[in-house]
């Protein structure tokens, strides 16, 4: 795909970002894009978002479930940035007039004390340099009509970045077992989803060592400080104005918000 459109595709997610609206899915209007082209157009509309004074502050990975990967038709995650205006404390009430079409997915997140640069990263070196673990809620959003997105459609969509939630404590990783440790994802009271760390790639430790081999060979750094999203324990929930939810990680904590 030549530079064109692929400042012209990002320029319209950045677009639909700002007005609260979607666009036809990109996958309709280029049979043959490819997740590399899906992956520059993402960049340009990160870089429209820094323009304005963003800042980037972690990175997320998605598709870590295989349900995911099949619908998508896909053998690999993929990956997105967070950015400072994404991030709300546990507790936090969020207007949902400033999403367009709200998900909620309850994941672990990992908050780094040193630098990862892959090729080469394994599971204890992810473990090494993390200094704590939390459960965070990400509300998955999508710029794409209905949700009607293939790989490339997420993809250069900063991978359906919407918010993120981070919880109310932060754990040692090696206090608990990350494969095993379950989920429960409650809405206004009521019990929707559970899961468990096995959910992610078999445990989002092994999400996380994905990201940091996979963007070390783009000349990537994970960076100390950043908050990396491993991946959702269960399905996602629809969400909307009203809505409270509250998700609980065994051994980890909670992590509450409510939309108005």
């Amino acid at each position: 795909m030549d530079q064109q459109k692929i400042t012209q595709y990002g320029d319209a997610l950045y677009q639909a970002l700002v007005e609260r609206k979607t666009i036809e899915p990109l996958t309709n209007r280029e049979a043959d894009i490819t997740i590399e082209d899906a992956y520059h157009i993402q960049q340009r509309m990160i870089a429209r978002r820094v323009e304005k004074g963003e800042r980037i502050v972690g990175k997320k990975i998605g598709v870590t479930s295989a349900a995911v990967m099949n619908m998508l038709g896909v053998g690999q995650p993929d990956f997105g940035y967070m950015l400072d205006g994404m991030i709300y404390g546990d507790g936090a009430a969020i207007d949902a007039g400033t999403l367009i079409q709200p998900k909620a997915e309850g994941e672990i997140a990992f908050v780094l004390k040193k630098d990862l640069m892959g090729p080469g990263i394994s599971a204890s070196d992810v473990l090494a340099a993390t200094e704590g673990v939390m459960a965070c809620f990400e509300i998955v959003d999508s710029r794409i009509t209905d949700w009607k997105i293939k790989i490339q459609d997420t993809v250069a969509d900063n991978a359906s970045c919407g918010v993120f939630v981070l919880g109310d404590r932060m754990v040692d990783p090696y206090a608990i077992d990350l494969r095993t440790c379950g989920m429960v994802l409650e809405k206004n009271g009521e019990i929707v989803v559970t899961g468990a760390g096995a959910a992610t790639m078999g445990s989002p430790v092994n999400a996380v060592v994905w990201l940091a081999n996979t963007l070390g060979k783009l000349g990537i750094p994970l960076k100390a400080g950043e908050v990396i999203l491993s991946g959702a324990l269960g399905a996602m929930v629809p969400v909307k104005a009203g809505d409270n939810l509250r998700v609980t990680i065994g051994g980890i904590g909670g992590c509450s918000v409510r939309f108005s």
